[in-house]
């Protein structure tokens, strides 16, 4: 997120996530509100990626997006497990720093993982 206004909106949701989880109240309508802001800012990775965490959210009531991975001494990959909360959370903070590079091949991760389970 590009502008104080949205990393404000965005550290408002990452405490209500700490504090409630992804079955937070409201928690659909901030990111939805979130994602306005991101169009403001014309990043359109961040845009969809916030769109598509709100509709998983919405139809799975969970965040258990498989899109963290770990490698193996020989190279291979295998999914992290973590909860739905800090899975979430997770996802939140790259996005606090979307500019980054590193953080965005993470967040291009997240969407991918977000349009298998979704469609």
């Amino acid at each position: 997120m590009k502008t104080a206004q949205a990393n404000q909106k965005l550290e408002a949701i990452i405490e209500k996530v700490e504090k409630k989880g992804v079955e937070a109240p409201k928690l659909v309508e901030e990111l939805k509100a979130l994602r306005v802001v991101a169009l403001e800012e014309q990043d359109p990775l961040v845009t969809k990626v916030l769109r598509l965490t709100y509709e998983y959210l919405s139809t799975n009531n969970a965040f258990d997006v498989e899109a963290q991975y770990d490698e193996d001494e020989e190279g291979n990959e295998f999914p992290v497990e973590v909860d739905d909360k800090e899975n979430l959370l997770y996802l939140l903070n790259l996005l606090k720093n979307a500019e980054h590079k590193i953080n965005r091949e993470e967040i291009k991760d997240y969407r991918t993982a977000l349009k298998e389970e979704l469609y």
